[in-house]
């Protein structure tokens, strides 16, 4: 409680100064244990935002296991929770004995002291493509356990740890309508793209983006009730080219366009208090 009192008492102070001077807001949020009370609320944009009324992933279900218990990342609005929970059903019915759920949020979301940009609202949600072993692992089993690589030889083809079972758990990830998009190796997402036989609407979700291939990332829309920035569209049409094309330049570098980075680009460990929604705040001054 002294801890909470003195982060809320640093962030109320932090306000009234200029920003240079303010608390970095990765380490007002990094520094809670629980989550703050009242309705579940996303609030801000996926990478610079924060929540309140976030849930706790139960560390251990009938079909599933929340890995890496000491960083308390565990905690994601209860559409999030409800959704993972399903889908390590669904995980089951595909032949694994279900899933094991890496990082999710902060207890009240925010930016985070290592690691993601994103996962700031509760929304995002780290699923390991290693098919669980067992769903009885203690707390130091978790810490020490690695997931695997569905990619192999540079980045350009599937590795053998590649199942089946992974297409049928993106493709009901992709399904349900409470997911905004998947983030997922682009070699995977050719591999389903080859596969699909049936309706392709959902390949539209999968996103491919580059180390993502020891896990895929599910974001959900904003849930009603929070106040969640609009990300932008996910592009017309199944995807499938651009991924292929991804692909095509890890093998010929020269394919690449020439981009200029954004000059006004800051990594989410920068901001301040000030950068985020006001109402964050109040997320963190709440008891």
């Amino acid at each position: 409680m002294i801890r909470k009192t003195l982060t809320a008492a640093a962030v109320l102070m932090g306000l009234a100064l200029p920003a240079s001077a303010q608390s970095l807001a990765k380490d007002v949020f990094g520094a809670f244990r629980t989550a703050s009370g009242g309705p579940a609320v996303s609030i801000g944009n996926y990478s610079q935002g924060c929540a309140q009324g976030l849930v706790q992933m139960p560390e251990s279900g009938p079909s599933w296991q929340s890995m890496r218990l000491s960083r308390n990342r565990n905690w994601g609005h209860p559409e999030m929770i409800g959704f993972l929970q399903g889908l390590s059903r669904a995980a089951q019915q595909a032949g694994w004995r279900g899933l094991y759920i890496g990082d999710i949020s902060q207890p009240r979301g925010g930016p985070m002291t290592s690691g993601h940009a994103s996962h700031q609202l509760g929304l995002d949600a780290d699923i390991w493509m290693l098919p669980p072993p067992t769903l009885g692992l203690s707390p130091q089993q978790r810490e020490n356990l690695s997931s695997v690589s569905v990619v192999a030889n540079g980045g350009t083809a599937l590795s053998g740890n590649w199942t089946g079972g992974h297409m049928s758990i993106m493709r009901a990830a992709a399904r349900d309508p409470r997911v905004e998009r998947i983030f997922v190796d682009p070699v995977a997402k050719v591999a389903m793209c080859q596969m699909e036989t049936g309706n392709r609407d959902w390949l539209r979700k999968i996103r491919p983006i580059n180390n993502h291939d020891f896990h895929f990332h599910v974001r959900m829309n904003c849930p009603a009730g929070s106040i969640c920035q609009t990300p932008n569209p996910i592009p017309a049409g199944d995807g499938c080219a651009e991924a292929q094309e991804w692909i095509n330049i890890r093998i010929d570098p020269s394919r690449a366009k020439p981009s200029t980075p954004d000059p006004n680009y800051r990594h989410p460990r920068t901001y301040r208090m000030s950068d985020l929604p006001a109402q964050c705040s109040t997320v963190a001054s709440a008891p």
